[in-house]
């Protein structure tokens, strides 16, 4: 990379994931361990923008393991998606000596940081955070184990009242463009059928599953949807209308980002935060760190943004077990 590292700038950005909190810790602790000054950039890359630069050391994120949501806070801005505001970051990056930023996000963020290369030439790397796990090049993103619990929990309560209320509950999770969190409650929550990014449901078939569960005595029934797909409102119109049945819909929201990260995800984050700061000082860049079947990688943003066929592929066949055991 041709520059001697002495210090570098850590940022949380996009939505926020249980374990962006570890995976802070784990950058400022073992970058300092490694001679390097670390800053924190409050607020993402509008924080990056707006010169919101903080000094760190091992007692700022003292007592944060297991904190959820990111002490350095997070958002989506707007003004870096244009070159203009990426050049405002660039003049940021400057003012404080910045020599390496790690980036701790989704699809989105990274997709900036490998901006800020090609533009610019700032060295980064890239930190997975996102409870979607829609990153290719790692099996697990940090935050989306603890979503995908904090989600079942939440169904474990519902099936309770689905069982004794005798009714019909449309459960909806996040999950804009992929169905991680979908499919992984539907198969360990019990439910009867999923509704998820990149698949047509047949709105007249489960209805008719539905009438005919009934006959053979299934009174309950518990359907997850995807929020990319459609909103638990209108499904449960939907079959009320064509079914004559007792429908609810339930939207869990932003409680699956929240709560502390389960140890998973604590484990991830504090492995990933100590491949970021190696990878930049063996000369990486225009990259994220990784777990692949349990070793690190280092992957080129361009493929992390990728379409990852593998999990497409899991996910499919997540469902039709989901399917069966529904029967």
């Amino acid at each position: 990379m041709g520059i001697k590292i002495k210090r570098i700038g850590v940022l949380t950005s996009g939505g926020d994931a249980p374990g962006m909190n570890a995976a802070v810790r784990s950058v400022v602790r073992c970058a300092i361990q490694r001679g390097l000054e670390v800053k924190g950039v409050m607020r993402g890359y509008e924080g990056l923008i707006q010169n919101e630069i903080i000094d760190m050391n091992a007692r700022s994120v003292s007592n944060i393991l297991g904190r959820g949501g990111t002490i350095l806070k997070t958002a989506r801005s707007k003004e870096f998606m244009t070159k203009e505001g990426r050049a405002k970051a660039h003049a940021t990056i400057k003012k404080n000596a910045l020599d390496a930023l790690i980036i701790i996000g989704g699809n989105g963020s990274f997709k900036g940081a490998h901006a800020l290369w090609e533009e610019f030439k700032v060295p980064n790397i890239g930190i997975p955070g996102t409870i979607d796990n829609d990153i290719s090049g790692s099996d697990y993103t940090i935050g989306a184990h603890t979503a995908v619990s904090t989600a079942l929990d939440a169904i474990d309560k519902i099936r309770d009242t689905v069982t004794s209320m005798e009714r019909i509950y449309i459960v909806e999770v996040m999950g804009r463009h992929d169905p991680f969190i979908a499919i992984r409650v539907g198969l360990a929550g019990g439910a009867e059928d999923v509704l998820f990014p990149y698949t047509q449901y047949n709105t007249v078939q489960m209805c008719d599953d539905i009438v005919a569960g009934r006959k053979k005595g299934k009174r309950s029934w518990i359907i997850v949807v995807s929020e990319g797909v459609a909103k638990a409102g209108d499904i449960a119109d939907m079959i009320k209308k064509k079914t004559g049945f007792s429908v609810r819909a339930i939207v869990l929201g932003h409680v699956q980002r929240g709560g502390s990260p389960e140890a998973f995800d604590r484990i991830l984050a504090s492995r990933l935060g100590y491949e970021a700061v190696e990878a930049l000082l063996k000369g990486h860049t225009d990259s994220m760190v990784g777990v692949v079947a349990g070793d690190l990688k280092i992957v080129p943003y361009k493929k992390a943004c990728e379409k990852d066929h593998k999990k497409v592929m899991l996910d499919d066949n997540l469902y039709k077990l989901t399917k069966i055991l529904a029967t």
